[in-house]
């Protein structure tokens, strides 16, 4: 599986992460909207997201990591096995989404030239998505994680924004905090040409095809799949999904 679509990286070497920096790790599976971690204003709010919070698995910048400033903040939809070691220890927050709606946002995502049908995406959700919540909880242990849901920063993005500021260790004013909030709004960040990848190179980005943040919405999968959809992946999921102590919310009003 590539965890970046349209890019394999077959025999590339990973820049260095060395474990005596501090680093923040951003971590979640594909079309979490992880974007939204990503528009701190900190002086930066100028420079291109993947300048100011380059991905593990694609360094398309060919930048040195570890001549980053710090404290550095990194982005991945790696599974735990697959992140560098010398990550470890650090500060990381995961951000998962409810799998119906990533279904129907990974449908969407061919834009980023992914083709997939209904069933090949319960397959990958049935597999990948849990896989990837489930190794990461079950290391917890090797890092310093905050996990948060994406329907939880729609529901409350201001106690959102709150909990990984205590988390980090970063105190804002009440002026900064309002400003960070009205700016990680998916609304505002829809308009923005750096959160929707708009400059993202040809052989990623399908342009014309769509656009990378599409709605946002808690609960958009009843729009587009049917009953019988909605059914099968609740066979699928409800075993598995009983073993972790984590509420996913498929609507704004429910969770499971």
């Amino acid at each position: 599986m590539s965890f970046f679509p349209g890019k394999q990286h077959k025999g590339e070497k990973r820049p260095e992460l060395r474990s005596s920096h501090p680093s923040i790790l951003i971590i979640n599976i594909i079309k979490s909207n992880l974007i939204l971690h990503e528009d701190y204003r900190n002086g930066t709010e100028h420079t291109e997201i993947m300048d100011r919070i380059p991905w593990v698995e694609y360094n398309i910048k060919k930048k040195d990591f570890a001549s980053l400033p710090l404290p550095r903040v990194f982005a991945t939809h790696l599974p735990y096995y697959l992140t560098p070691r010398d990550l470890r220890n650090k500060k990381g927050r995961l951000c998962y989404r409810n799998n119906k709606c990533i279904n129907i946002y990974y449908i969407f995502y061919k834009v980023y030239k992914l083709q997939n049908t209904h069933s090949e995406n319960v397959t990958y959700l049935k597999d990948a998505w849990f896989d990837h919540i489930s190794g990461w909880y079950n290391h917890a242990n090797d890092f310093n994680i905050l996990f948060l849901t994406y329907e939880e920063m729609k529901k409350d993005l201001r106690s959102a924004v709150l909990k990984i500021c205590n988390f980090i260790g970063k105190k804002l004013s009440e002026k900064e905090i309002e400003s960070v909030v009205r700016q990680a709004t998916f609304e505002n960040m829809q308009k923005d040409p750096r959160a929707n990848y708009e400059n993202m190179p040809e052989d990623i980005a399908m342009k014309g095809k769509g656009r990378f943040l599409r709605k946002g919405t808690v609960g958009d999968w009843k729009n587009t799949m049917t009953v019988a959809q909605s059914e099968r992946f609740d066979e699928v999921l409800k075993e598995k999904i009983q073993t972790l102590p984590i509420k996913f919310t498929w609507d704004i009003d429910s969770e499971m």
